[in-house]
């Protein structure tokens, strides 16, 4: 069952908050974040991307990126920029995109139910980018950004959760320069917090939604910690990483496109040729961009026209829940064995879109270079569960999750 923990968190001042929170650091490059960061000293990005204080020609994983890191939190900390929780408290945190609002526990997760596999994941790492953030995690001796977790709703956590917002005013409430609104309440009542822990600890797993790397990177500083320590008990902070923590029910995958270079030597009606063993191929006729309505269909765009393809019968193995993934279906039907791109996590000339750019992205890029774009349907929080439960691997690039939970909000120190 799920082990969750109320934390001290580290966490800005009210008049900062807005001006502190950040995008995630994996989904911009350095040279955009040096963009974003203009103007504003106190932007978590100086901690989660440190590299932007240093000179451009330095590389990426030197030792010197780790230190600025961990210089500038302590420079944040001893100027008023974050506080400290007088207590071990619990937090909600809600986002509202539109229409769409998402209310999640912040808490700490345990690191043996990840090593026990009680927290379930669905994604490969790169080793390359785990030892990144082991190595930012060990200098800032913290958690800084958080892991987007979910679990299968529960009516009685979503019930107490509805009850202390309805009654408490939030501690931060701002709009992020995207339009998104980051709502934040403290629940520091310990009748209330024993209560969550309670019916958390009847959960029966959590699932890993967005933060693969992260939550790898903490549960090796932990074990790193744990052999360095001949005391351990086992209720040190660095036995926990930090956590929001979502109902299945609120969340939503966004579409997570493809762009290639090129067509494999081929000429676009033999590619179609080519395309048509596996998928029925139909021109796009209707305004704007064709957008998929259902599993199974492709939208693709080549040579200025849109396309609807369909996966044929027989092209997937229907009871295996990756092979029936649309990036599955795409991938061994058509990217590998007709462009010749069999793996997608490190081929150069397949690139990825996530859904929130709008599909007149995909457009863009072919227009300006790229060959070809595929438009795909949604992989759904239902496979995603699937594939973690039969402890098997989603391909790359398979969920984009929106909105995007913002770093340094809450940051949970190890010692």
């Amino acid at each position: 069952m799920a082990i969750i923990k109320a934390f001290r968190a580290l966490r800005p001042t009210p008049s900062l908050v807005d001006k502190v929170a950040a995008l995630p650091y994996d989904v911009m490059s350095s040279e955009e974040a040096r963009e974003m960061v203009k103007g504003n000293p106190y932007s978590f990005l100086h901690v989660d991307k440190a590299e932007i204080d240093l000179d451009p020609s330095i590389d990426l994983y030197d030792t010197r990126v780790y230190e600025k890191a961990r210089e500038n939190l302590q420079q944040m900390i001893k100027d008023g920029v974050f506080i400290k929780e007088n207590s071990e408290c619990l937090y909600l945190y809600q986002q509202k995109m539109g229409e769409r609002v998402q209310t999640g526990v912040v808490a700490c997760a345990s690191i043996e139910d990840y090593l026990n596999k009680l927290i379930k994941k669905h994604e490969l790492t790169r080793a390359d980018k785990e030892q990144d953030r082991i190595k930012h995690v060990d200098y800032c001796d913290a958690n800084t950004g958080p892991i987007f977790l979910t679990y299968r709703g529960q009516v009685e956590i979503d019930a107490l959760v509805q009850d202390w917002m309805d009654k408490e005013k939030p501690i931060y409430d701002f709009v992020s320069e995207d339009g998104i609104a980051h709502i934040i309440w403290l629940i520091h009542d310990p009748e209330v917090i024993q209560k969550l822990l309670e019916l958390f600890a009847q959960v029966e797993c959590l699932y890993i939604a967005d933060g693969h790397h992260r939550s790898a990177s903490a549960v090796q500083v932990g074990l790193m910690r744990k052999a360095d320590n001949p005391g351990h008990r086992g209720d040190e902070e660095y036995n926990f990483f930090l956590s929001v923590i979502f109902p299945d029910n609120q969340l939503q995958i966004m579409d997570y496109n493809r762009v290639v270079k090129d067509l494999n030597g081929l000429s676009s009606q033999e590619f179609l040729q080519e395309l048509g063993k596996s998928f029925s191929i139909e021109p796009y006729q209707g305004p704007g961009p064709y957008k998929p309505e259902a599993k199974g269909t492709f939208g693709m765009y080549l040579d200025g026209q849109w396309y609807i393809l369909k996966a044929k019968e027989g092209s997937f193995d229907e009871n295996d829940p990756v092979a029936r993934l649309d990036v599955s279906i795409l991938q061994h039907n058509l990217l590998g064995p007709i462009l010749g791109i069999n793996d997608p996590r490190t081929d150069k000339r397949i690139d990825f879109v996530g859904g929130i750019r709008g599909l007149q992205e995909l457009e863009r890029r072919v227009n300006e270079g790229m060959r070809v774009a595929f438009a795909m349907y949604p992989t759904s929080i239902k496979e995603l569960m699937d594939i973690a439960d039969a402890d098997k691997i989603m391909p790359p690039k398979s969920t984009w999750f929106e909105p995007k939970l913002r770093s340094g909000i809450f940051i949970h120190q190890l010692e």
